[in-house]
């Protein structure tokens, strides 16, 4: 959907990584390792980003860091567009349809950091987990989203880092 709309591989993967987490920030040389590409294709999209006003500009210490700019009108509309890109509704939506009294779905690990690199790690924190039926939901998922997904439990005392994705409040 998002890479149909936006035509640039480099401007999806940015897309990915800064509006996933608002948390997320990079500069120039580390993006262009992490994402294996130019330093000019980098910088391009960057500055074009940057000029709509979607990212943010930041110095640190003689390096300029970028980071999206949650104050702008279109955040949450592409926050949520990164997200349906990513299928994260599709998985909300398959885990509590039978999975038992969830209290927290995080995502963690790369798409936490903004790096689409093809896995989704997803920890469910709730009790008595319907576990059987996680195991027959993987691989509808990942037909669904095109995307391999992990799935971890967790109990809610334990120490949990990552980026909170549906909140039972």
């Amino acid at each position: 959907m998002l890479n149909t709309l936006v035509t640039s591989k480099t401007r999806v993967r940015l897309l990915v990584k800064f509006f996933i987490n608002a948390a997320n920030n990079g500069h120039l040389r580390g993006l262009a390792d992490e994402f294996n590409e130019s330093t000019n294709s980098i910088r391009k999209e960057l500055n074009n980003l940057s000029e709509a006003g979607y990212l943010n500009r930041v110095t640190v210490q003689n390096k300029i860091n970028y980071e999206a700019n949650t104050k702008h009108p279109l955040f949450g509309t592409l926050q949520n567009l990164v997200f349906h890109y990513l299928g994260l509704p599709t998985i909300i939506e398959m885990i509590l349809e039978r999975m038992g009294i969830v209290e927290q779905i995080y995502i963690v690990g790369d798409y936490a950091r903004g790096i689409d690199s093809g896995t989704i790690e997803v920890v469910i924190v709730g009790q008595q987990l319907n576990k059987e039926y996680l195991d027959q939901l993987e691989g509808k998922i990942e037909k669904v989203i095109e995307r391999k997904v992990q799935f971890y439990f967790k109990q809610k005392d334990e120490d949990l880092s990552g980026l909170i994705i549906y909140e039972n409040s």
